[in-house]
């Protein structure tokens, strides 16, 4: 862990700075739910080199699963990959791309707000992808590089979205599966990272708005850019540069 900062940063065994990711050859994704997994199988076609797995839903059944399946070795890189809340300025069918991955609900609450468990003395919530193959994730999906939080309980407040924006300023998008996987990954020693698609944004449960089938058809296509190495339509960006 990073002192001071509860981030667990990019562990020593991943080259950030001289491995590309188009060497990193077996790739196992990991996502939440069938639907999610089957737009992805449908978007890559036939793969060897690419496993796509259903963990379950919640950073528990996410660590389990994604350490289940790395106990066999010969993998290279574990993406998590699903749909998700979007903060502003994404909207539905927006990719996100993590540069970090934060457990934000893993702390205390307390008469003066919530507490981190770093700041409680006990590990760390927030799991820095590898600079580069951050970049050139976002680069290939052409998405929106910042912070994607993990949660436990979905937001379904404008207050708790907002005191989530507050907290992490870059935060792009939220989900549920990403902090487990990314604590197997490294349990495991193998590289991580995490593309989310906006189905809604963070905030009230308005299900009219939501964008599921969208969602799914852009989530299909970025992890086939990821495998493939060829970016889809639109323009990369971080969420501090973008208006």
């Amino acid at each position: 862990m990073l002192r001071g900062t509860g981030r667990i940063g990019p562990a020593a065994w991943f080259p950030a700075e001289s491995t590309d990711v188009a060497d990193l050859v077996k790739l196992l994704v990991m996502t939440a739910v069938a639907a999610e997994r089957d737009a992805i199988v449908a978007a890559l076609g036939p793969r060897s080199d690419v496993t796509v797995l259903v963990a379950g839903v919640g950073p528990a059944a996410a660590a389990a699963g994604t350490s289940s399946a790395l106990a066999g070795g010969e993998i290279d890189l574990v993406l998590s990959a699903g749909i998700g809340g979007g903060f502003a300025p994404l909207a539905p069918g927006d990719i996100a791309v993590a540069s970090a991955i934060v457990f934000a609900d893993l702390g205390a609450e307390t008469p003066d707000g919530f507490v981190p468990v770093s700041e409680l003395g006990f590990g760390g919530e927030s799991y820095d992808v590898a600079p580069k193959l951050a970049v050139q994730l976002a680069d290939r999906t052409r998405g929106h590089l910042g912070t994607i939080l993990t949660v436990a309980t979905v937001t379904g407040t404008a207050a708790t979205a907002n005191a989530l924006a507050g907290r992490f300023a870059d935060a792009v998008a939220e989900g549920m599966e990403g902090a487990g996987i990314a604590a197997a990954a490294q349990v495991h020693q193998v590289a991580f990272a995490e593309v989310r698609a906006i189905s809604n944004m963070v905030g009230p449960r308005d299900r009219s708005a939501w964008r599921i089938p969208e969602a799914l058809d852009a989530l299909g296509r970025a992890v086939a850019a990821v495998a493939a190495g060829e970016s889809t339509p639109g323009e990369s960006t971080s969420r501090e540069s973008t208006p």
